[in-house]
């Protein structure tokens, strides 16, 4: 199936896809979504104003979604704009229409999207036990995945965390956007656009938190109040840190060091400074021009070939790190000791899991989860506990108590 508009076939059914996957004509196109049961994953479902269901067709797993027609179309495009510049959201797999019930009656039009594996929705999230100390880390992947949006020059419209997906990285979570279905891409952001996107957040996340605590999955001690506070403030320190000038004495040059630097720890490179001294020479003003998300992601790619979360590549970085320095590498070429890393502790370790829990996390949360692990071990023990005893031990009273992420859908 290529991106066309072309009709597969002489019948009214016509599907629009960015990749060809002849499976998608085994399914109930003339039957209403909310009445499909073959080839759909037995989930619960959130409260949404579409009838979404998660479909799988071999290996294969989408999100099927109806919706007008033109909507469908829009978003399908909005999301391949996003897919195509690196930015955290689903990727778009095709859009269904001309479908016909058995009594002739148009159905609505279909989006589908790939199913994001290991993800969650916020509600899924609280029904697997996730406490309220860890809002502040839902609260700060919110707001990473805002401003990326923000600094594409997206303007969202319905930001809430209905509409987000949330995937555990290194004990913290990683934001991707669901439903573009309001959004626009603009040649320039304005503040005040900007700035309604935050609005609209804090009054969603508001009433989707007294949402939480009138169903008991959230404490009732939560302040909702506090909580969106926090992502304003939280926002607009972000956006700052990523955006705003700073001017300093000329003998003070190594700040500009020390500004990339601290953006490299939040998680991202800066590809270009916006240098500038005044009439004297004796102050420097620099501003990030373009500022992009994934510095540590990308160095792992780099010396391993693994692709995972941010957070996460950091913690198996420090992993590295200590290998190298246990080992008494710190000469060697970095990226052959990553490899001799990946080889004798990442891969083992995660060979270790069972068949049977592979779907429980993604296996480099899992490797995360080992090496904290063997921080309690270790402090029990008072010794340094051996990586694959820890992972033994992890895998046998942590891992096979979780419930399955791999494919999961809301409450």
């Amino acid at each position: 199936m290529a991106d066309s508009e072309d009709s597969l076939d002489p019948m009214p059914l016509r599907i629009v896809a960015n990749r060809p996957d002849p499976a998608l004509l085994q399914l109930p196109w003339t039957t209403p979504l909310e009445e499909w049961t073959e080839h759909v994953v037995p989930l619960p479902r959130g409260i949404s104003r579409h009838v979404v269901r998660i479909v799988r067709l071999g290996e294969t797993t989408y999100a099927v979604k109806e919706t007008v027609e033109e909507i469908a179309f829009r978003e399908y495009r909005m999301l391949r704009d996003l897919h195509r510049m690196g930015l955290p959201a689903v990727v778009p797999q095709g859009v269904v229409t001309g479908r016909i019930d058995a009594d002739g009656q148009e159905l609505p039009a279909a989006l589908l999207t790939q199913h994001l594996q290991f993800s969650l929705p916020y509600r899924s999230l609280f029904s697997h036990g996730l406490s309220a100390d860890a809002l502040p880390s839902l609260v700060d992947a919110m707001v990473v995945l805002l401003v990326r949006l923000h600094l594409a020059d997206f303007y969202w419209g319905d930001v809430s965390l209905s509409n987000v997906l949330f995937r555990r990285s290194a004990g913290g979570f990683a934001a991707y956007l669901v439903d573009a279905e309001t959004g626009e891409l603009k040649p320039t952001l304005s503040d005040a656009l900007r700035e309604y996107d935050v609005t609209v957040a804090t009054e969603n996340v508001f009433a989707e938190l007294l949402d939480l605590q009138a169903s008991d999955s959230l404490a009732h001690d939560v302040e909702a109040h506090d909580i969106v506070d926090m992502l304003v403030e939280r926002y607009h320190a972000l956006w700052d840190e990523l955006t705003a000038a700073e001017e300093f004495a000329t003998g003070e040059l190594w700040r500009i060091e020390q500004r990339v630097e601290r953006l490299n720890d939040l998680g991202f490179d800066v590809d270009e400074l916006d240098i500038v001294t005044d009439w004297d020479g004796d102050r420097i003003r620099i501003q990030p021009k373009v500022v992009e998300e994934g510095h540590h992601r990308r160095e792992l790619q780099g010396l391993t070939g693994l692709t995972v979360e941010d957070a996460q590549a950091r913690r198996l970085l420090n992993d590295i790190a200590s290998y190298t320095a246990s080992l008494g590498l710190g000469r060697e070429d970095r990226s052959l000791v990553a490899n001799r890393w990946l080889t004798e502790v990442y891969e083992p370790v995660t060979a270790m899991i069972p068949t049977e829990a592979r779907g429980r996390l993604e296996p480099a949360e899992i490797f995360h989860e080992v090496l904290v692990h063997r921080w309690y071990l270790s402090e029990r023990a008072g010794h340094e506990v051996d990586i694959f005893e820890t992972a033994r031990d992890y895998i046998d009273t942590v891992l096979l108590a979780k419930p399955e992420e791999q494919v999961a859908a809301d409450e």
